[in-house]
């Protein structure tokens, strides 16, 4: 009796052991996403494809939202983000079957032009002051190119904006392009307040707050930072479309 219990106790911490790792791969902070461009003549028919593939195809960690890009180089396309899950569940996914992709191609993919772009990007929970779930309808994505080699020292100028929002209450999520074209950084300004959030005085200027956590004179070494580090820096506005997005 004694010998089997023993042996239940090796087995239940060999177990106990391997949770940890067990977690480790499945944490679900990767976020897959696609721009599309519908024809100017199409719009409303490919809308109507869009929600219906949608709500029939994506649910779980396929699960889509879809926004509408309000200004920018790529104003009037559309950006469909899927997830979170991991890069297990990601391999798992594939094309998810016969089925899907002859819905998207004949029903969906039809009212598209040729112009398209996609990738991937994983949460970095360290840099941002908002919850990877906690999502806004209205949010404003600001995309950091960091020079060649300096990737470590963009992540430090990022904590220490992250200070700042954190004393001046910005809710943002930061991502990390991985395997999508050149390094990047994005910056996701989740408007909970709505666009309000944006006009003068709604808060004190950010370089009161910035010098006021990092002492003063810090915001012009940030800028200093940025022109030394940074390759560039672009910002655009999206508009959640729940009508489109999954269910």
């Amino acid at each position: 009796m004694k010998k089997n219990f023993c042996a239940r106790t090796k087995i239940f911490g060999l177990l106990l052991m391997l949770i940890p790792f067990a977690g480790i791969s499945q944490v679900k902070n990767v976020i897959s996403h696609q721009r599309v461009f519908p024809k100017a003549d199409k719009v409303m028919e490919f809308e109507k494809a869009l929600a219906a593939h949608a709500q029939k195809y994506h649910t779980g960690d396929a699960h889509w939202r879809v926004f509408s890009i309000q200004s920018g180089p790529d104003m009037g396309g559309y950006h469909i983000t899927e997830g979170p899950t991991s890069w297990e569940g990601e391999d798992a996914r594939g094309d998810m079957g016969t089925e899907h992709m002859t819905d998207w191609n004949k029903n969906v993919s039809v009212y598209l032009t040729d112009r398209l772009s996609g990738g991937y990007s994983v949460y970095v929970d360290s840099l941002s002051t908002v919850a990877l779930g906690d999502f806004s309808d209205k949010i404003q994505i600001t995309h950091v190119y960091p020079k060649i080699g300096w990737g470590n020292k963009v992540v430090s100028m990022i904590k220490k904006l992250k200070a700042a929002w954190v004393a001046e209450g910005s809710t943002i999520a930061v991502y990390q392009a991985n395997g999508s074209g050149a390094a990047q950084y994005t910056l996701v300004n989740r408007y909970k307040q709505g666009l309000k959030e944006k006009a003068a005085g709604f808060r004190k200027p950010f370089r009161e707050t910035y010098d006021a956590v990092h002492g003063a004179g810090a915001y012009e070494e940030y800028l200093e930072d940025l022109r030394n580090y940074v390759n560039d820096v672009w910002s655009e506005l999206l508009f959640m479309r729940k009508d489109l997005s999954s269910k």
